[in-house]
């Protein structure tokens, strides 16, 4: 099912991915008293939540907010994270990402390996693109769509970052987006992460929503060397 609601003032996007998922939109327009009403949370997240300053309160209580809209559950499943940092959820059986910009909440839920990110659009991404892009990458940027262009490249890597979860990633070294030509009406890539013993194969798609550029990625084949 797709569709655009109006909950409790805030708009959520829930739309099921092929084969097998779901990703979400939160336009955060909501008190911190709201979610926090909403939520229920946990000892531990409460005291994660305490270690947070500013509007990134509002991003993290709205983000769980939305997985739990999300995951149909009567009982809102708590936010874990493992020994890398990488959040998941309790028993679930499915993998979880999640991404903020502006006023925007965005998550994905699939049973495979997956990332989300999204991003507002900015210039300076321009000035920034060859520390995160391969010169092969650079060199396919269409000229005509530079900053959008740009921006999915870096939402794609974000959110391979992301779903491989343990850190030590080098955008240019380890993360290999291919070339694409960019569709202003939303499209799809293939990256990979390429890391010591093993290559992982990613689905990766783009669009933009509320005036943001939306990538997600889902991990379609792992192959692991051994010696």
């Amino acid at each position: 099912m797709v569709g655009l609601y109006t909950i409790f003032m805030a708009q959520i996007l829930q739309e099921k991915i092929f084969p097998s998922g779901e990703i979400g939109l939160w336009r955060i327009e909501e008190s911190e008293s709201f979610f926090l009403e909403q939520l229920q949370l946990e000892a531990s997240e409460g005291l994660q939540l305490s270690r947070i300053q500013g509007k990134k309160r509002l991003e993290w209580l709205a983000v769980r907010q939305l997985v739990h809209r999300m995951s149909g559950s009567v009982e809102r499943i708590p936010f874990l994270k493992d020994a890398w940092g990488k959040p998941h959820l309790r028993d679930a059986g499915m993998e979880v990402s999640i991404s903020h910009s502006g006023n925007l909440a965005a998550a994905i839920l699939a049973p495979v390996s997956v990332g989300i990110d999204i991003q507002l659009p900015v210039e300076k991404i321009t000035r920034i693109g060859p520390r995160f892009l391969s010169p092969e990458e650079l060199a396919s940027v269409s000229a005509g769509n530079e900053i959008m262009h740009l921006h999915v490249f870096w939402g794609a890597k974000e959110s391979l970052y992301k779903a491989y979860g343990r850190r030590e990633l080098d955008f240019c070294a380890h993360i290999r987006i291919h070339p694409f030509a960019y569709d202003p009406d939303g499209g799809r890539c293939h990256g990979e992460i390429r890391k010591e013993d093993q290559v992982v194969h990613y689905d990766i798609h783009y669009r933009i929503e509320e005036g943001a550029m939306l990538v997600y990625a889902l991990e379609t084949r792992k192959f692991v060397f051994r010696p």
